[in-house]
């Protein structure tokens, strides 16, 4: 049996990737969004914190169960770094209503059209059964068949932990929804009853 063997070259980071770098450190990285939230919303719930500049909704691997994601590019490093720590503490209003999100720094990754790091010229050639490094790249191929069942098995884990924040952060948000229709039916049978009986009542 011959492996291939992989050679590479690199080079320093180019200026394009220098300045995208600089670029992350503005953004933020929010999840368990709602899929009704539109860009609009969402740049208004933010505005509350600091100046966005730019909104863009990313997929997820939680589609399925309606967990929704962006990246928030902020007017400062700074700014994202507040907001960070902000929503940490606190629900995220949007529209009117306390939504439990989650916000962190972004990471190059999460980025599909990121430019490349380095420039790298990638050479491959079989390895025959002789060779002196046949048994590194036989290593090798089976740390990497190791290392994709286990980000298989993690990412099954994460799966399952997302999906049971979902349903506690839905279950919160259907109980303080409930909460503000018990106060606005309080009030209005107050009303009702200082109409009915001609009462007059201090708001004190």
């Amino acid at each position: 049996m011959h492996n291939v063997w992989h050679y590479n070259y690199l080079m320093e980071p180019s200026t394009e990737y220098v300045a995208f770098e600089e670029k992350v450190k503005k953004e933020i990285y929010i999840d368990n969004l709602s899929p009704q939230v539109t860009k609009a919303v969402l740049e208004n719930a933010i505005n509350q914190f600091g100046n966005v500049k730019d909104v863009q909704f990313v997929p997820t691997s939680f589609a399925s169960y309606s967990v929704c994601a962006a990246l928030v590019e902020m007017e400062s490093a700074k700014q994202a770094e507040e907001i960070i720590c902000e929503m940490g503490d606190s629900p995220l209003m949007i529209s009117g209503m306390p939504r439990p999100v989650r916000a962190q720094k972004a990471q190059v990754e999460m980025f599909e059209d990121r430019p490349k790091k380095h420039q790298r010229r990638i050479v491959c050639r079989w390895l025959d059964p002789s060779h002196q490094n046949f048994e590194l790249a036989e290593k090798i191929k089976d740390l990497t068949k190791k290392h994709a069942v286990e980000a298989q098995y993690i990412m099954e884990l994460q799966l399952e932990e997302e999906e049971k924040l979902h349903k506690q952060q839905s279950e919160t948000l259907k109980t303080n929804y409930k909460k503000y229709e018990l106060i606005d039916d309080a009030d209005g049978n107050v009303k009702r009853l200082k109409a009915e009986y001609g009462i007059t009542l201090n708001d004190h």
